[in-house]
This record gives structure tokens, sequence and C-alpha cells, in this order.
């Protein structure tokens, strides 16, 4: 059997940025994967907060300079890399100077939530796969942690279904507890729009705020997974009604997590 290959898509990963426990989680279950015989790639947002030179980043000029669209406007995807010390692990970085480069992830020296969040998750979403393309890198499976990654099960279910990279591929979503009471603007909709997709299946992000961004990237995912404190998410979770919801909390996930990538890949 050839090597399965994984995806795993988050909004950090430690050691170059750890704000929540998702920078953990994403640093120890790839390098658990990959110790078992899988391929590995990961992708995430290159926020101001990461030190370029520290963490010797390098834009990777081959992937760089497709325009990403959002909206009306298109915006230029830069793709940077970098090694994780001590790990055979590359982390590529999804960067663009308008969206990344604040010396913040997501609120303002006010602690007010980015008004333009929503564009920054479409844009990373829609980024990431883009880039996979570019890459010429066919997932089994792609592991989305964290609501930033909300739109890419949605995406790899509609417009690029029929992208031979993608046909075969399953995705798994996993929520956190890092909730915000931001309620983006109604256009949110149309911004997320892309081919094949219809109105109606965007119904659960009428809400336009963290539990629309959680019940879109649960309903077009293939498997849904909670990390950390479940109380807080129970009442989110009683929403998600199509999905069964998974729980990997001891400290044999990655065995678990190893078990249900096989199975979903089979």
């Amino acid at each position: 059997m050839s090597k399965l290959r994984i995806l795993y898509v988050a909004s950090e990963i430690n050691p170059f940025l750890q704000t929540t426990e998702v920078a953990d989680f994403v640093r120890k279950l790839p390098q658990a994967m990959q110790e078992r015989g899988m391929e590995i790639r990961i992708l995430v947002p290159r926020f101001g907060l990461i030190n370029e030179r520290k963490n010797r980043l390098h834009e990777v000029v081959r992937l760089s300079g497709i325009n990403i669209a959002v909206g009306d406007e298109e915006k230029p995807l830069i793709i940077k890399v970098a090694s994780i010390p001590n790990a055979k692990l590359q982390v590529y970085f999804i960067d663009n100077e308008d969206y990344f480069h604040r010396k913040s992830m997501f609120h303002d020296k006010e602690n007010r939530f980015y008004e333009d969040n929503d564009e920054r998750a479409i844009f990373f979403c829609k980024g990431v796969i883009e880039t996979v393309r570019k890459l010429g890198w066919a997932p089994d499976i792609v592991h989305c942690n964290d609501w930033i990654t909300s739109f890419i099960p949605l995406y790899l279910k509609t417009t690029y279904k029929n992208d031979p990279l993608f046909k075969n591929t399953k995705s798994v979503f996993t929520i956190y507890n890092n909730t915000f009471t931001h309620k983006f603007k109604s256009d949110i909709l149309e911004k997320v729009k892309m081919m094949d997709i219809e109105d109606n299946m965007l119904s659960s992000l009428k809400t336009a705020d963290f539990e629309g961004f959680i019940k879109i990237g649960a309903q077009f995912a293939d498997i849904v997974s909670v990390s950390g404190d479940k109380k807080k998410l129970e009442g989110l979770m009683k929403k998600i009604k199509e999905k069964k919801v998974e729980s990997f909390e001891d400290e044999n996930y990655a065995d678990s997590f190893y078990n249900l990538y096989t199975e979903l890949a089979g």
C-alpha cells in the first residue's frame, strides 16, 4: 500500500506561533503520523507575529504569484516555507500583505475582532487548496483545525470535487474552543461562494458568526472531532446533527487518528 498523504491545515503551529492548544496539537500529530509512515504537508497563515528571520522562512517563488479572489477583489498569494527544528517536517505559510502582516492574529490593539477576519479565512482556505494544486500533491486526507479552516471541506466537496488531485480526498474538521462573539456582515455568503456552490448550501453560515463557521465546516467534512473542553462546546455540538462527532481525548490520540485516517482513506 502506498503511503497515506495527510495535509494538515491550521491557524498556528509550534514553534513558529503558539497562542492556543491548536499549535501543540498540530505540532505533535503530524510528526506522530510521519513516524508511522505517512507523508505529511502542513499549511498555516503567515501571521505578522511570526519572526521570519529567526524562524528562517523563505519564499517559494515557484508556488507564489497566484491571485486569490475574495469577493470582488483579487489578492496575490505568497508562499513561504520553513522547517521545524529537530523534525523532518516542513511548514508552508500562506501570506498576503493586506491580510497577514499585522502584528496580531485576530484582534487589534483595542482587542476588537478584525472586521475582515472572514476575508482572511476565505483567502487562507482558497490559498491552501491552490498551493496544494501547484505542488501537484494529492492528499488522501485534509485535516482542518480551528474555525479559520472551515471553508476547506466546503470547497473540496463543491468547486474542487472533480479536480483529479482532490477527487478521492476526505476531510477531517477539528473544532476547538476558540470562540468569538463577532458577527460578520451578510455579504460573507457572496464572498465565500465559488463555482458549484448553491445558495442553499450556505444556509449554515447565515448567522455569520463563530457558530456559522463551525456548522459549515462540520456540514461538509467527512469526520468532525472536538478538542478541548467539550462542555463549553456542548450546545454547538447538538446543532451539528448530520455528523457523528468524534473525541480523542486520551494520550493514545495519535493511534486513534492513525486508525481514523486509514479507515477514511480506505
